[in-house]
């Protein structure tokens, strides 16, 4: 039976769950519904980049695929982008910081429902998706290709035809622009990561349609969970919308101390190296004529503020990407509750993130945040 839910402020609700389930209870006010409304519906409509032509484009998407798992991209051809970002791993490594060449400084990102974002990496230090795909290749601490070498790879027999199928021309351009294009090409496919509705989303959809046999299936943990998260946790103030992410860059209070003597400046180095940045939304190589976008970056302007922020990450299969934070410092989702229940605000700067605060959540608490966190991760069929 599908009717309106006509709650007032606080009221509970006692549904009936399917025959096949156990009864559960709506314990979310009105205000907490709408809070829950918020945060969809989920698939967002399907976008293209206008600054990448080959976006959305089948058999781009299909050469993108296949060069993300070429190791012919690495140096010493031992390394390709799946060796961070594994399939088989949510699109992480698992680990801590992200081993290429050499070990790096931080966490490596999940590369799910990247084509929402609208800065990339943990410090923003790009703008769009290709330009963010085309980096790793040439870092000397990831991948390490000199461009002339990738020049090479695209005139050999596995990439010439396609290559000049999708560009047309061979791979005879210079060494920028064929570089630019294999990132273009990535971001092609990277942008078909997307992840399927979630137990979460299940729900939220249940409450908007007044479905309440469907809504009836969603455990009390996690709507106590979600509770805490709309809440007292003011989480969502950061990881809002669909996406359960903001985008921007904020102090989430953890060390940002690479080494006794080195910091991870976060943010404000990212700004300073996106403004040298020659691969951004206002720059040659976008595809937009319009240049779409491009007033983020050329209204850009660094702050002692952003020394230390990082990117909100999004949630979305959070259940997968462990461990956790710019740096992977935190192992696990129960540890970064109990961060958030006992944080050290000495560790925030000054004028930092003032909506923090210790929660000193208590063990059910705890247990029921996790819930909620773990009903945003797609459950296997």
């Amino acid at each position: 039976m599908k009717r309106v839910f006509g709650l007032l402020c606080g009221v509970v609700v006692a549904f009936s769950a399917p025959q096949s389930g156990h009864a559960q209870n709506l314990i979310l006010s009105q205000s907490e519904i709408s809070a829950a409304l918020s945060h969809g519906p989920w698939p967002l409509p399907k976008q293209d980049d206008p600054s990448n032509r080959m976006s959305g484009n089948a058999a781009a998407i299909s050469l993108g695929k296949k060069l993300f798992s070429s190791k012919k991209l690495s140096a010493d051809g031992t390394l390709n982008c799946a060796s961070c970002h594994r399939p088989d791993a949510g699109f992480t490594d698992g680990v801590a910081q992200a081993m290429g060449h050499t070990r790096g400084d931080r966490n490596t990102q999940a590369l799910y429902n990247l084509k929402y974002q609208r800065w990339f990496g943990w410090d923003g230090r790009n703008d769009n998706l290709w330009a963010q795909s085309l980096r790793p290749i040439v870092r000397v601490d990831e991948m390490a290709l000199r461009t002339t070498d990738l020049s090479e790879v695209l005139t050999g027999e596995e990439f010439a035809a396609p290559y000049s199928a999708l560009f047309g021309s061979p791979p005879q351009l210079s060494e920028q622009q064929n570089l630019v294009n294999v990132g273009k090409l990535l971001a092609a496919y990277i942008e078909t990561l997307t992840t399927e509705k979630t137990p979460f989303d299940r729900f939220r959809d249940a409450l908007a349609a007044g479905d309440e046999a469907a809504a009836a299936v969603y455990p009390e943990a996690a709507q106590r969970g979600f509770r805490i998260f709309a809440g007292k946790g003011k989480c969502n103030f950061c990881h809002t919308g669909a996406l359960f992410s903001n985008g921007e860059f904020h102090d989430a209070g953890v060390p940002y101390f690479v080494a006794a003597n080195r910091v991870d400046s976060g943010r404000h180095g990212g700004i300073k190296a996106l403004m040298k940045n020659p691969y951004t939304l206002a720059g040659p190589y976008s595809d937009d004529p319009k240049k779409t976008g491009a007033w983020k970056t050329r209204q850009l302007i660094r702050s002692h503020n952003d020394f230390g922020t990082f990117r909100v990450p999004s949630l979305r299969n959070v259940g997968r990407t462990a461990p956790y934070m710019h740096n992977g410092s935190i192992a696990t989702l129960e540890d970064v509750v109990h961060h958030y229940s006992n944080i050290d605000l000495e560790r925030l700067h000054a004028d930092g993130e003032l909506i923090l605060q210790p929660l000193h959540l208590t063990k059910r608490e705890s247990a029921d945040l996790v819930s909620f966190l773990l009903s945003l991760t797609e459950v296997d069929d």
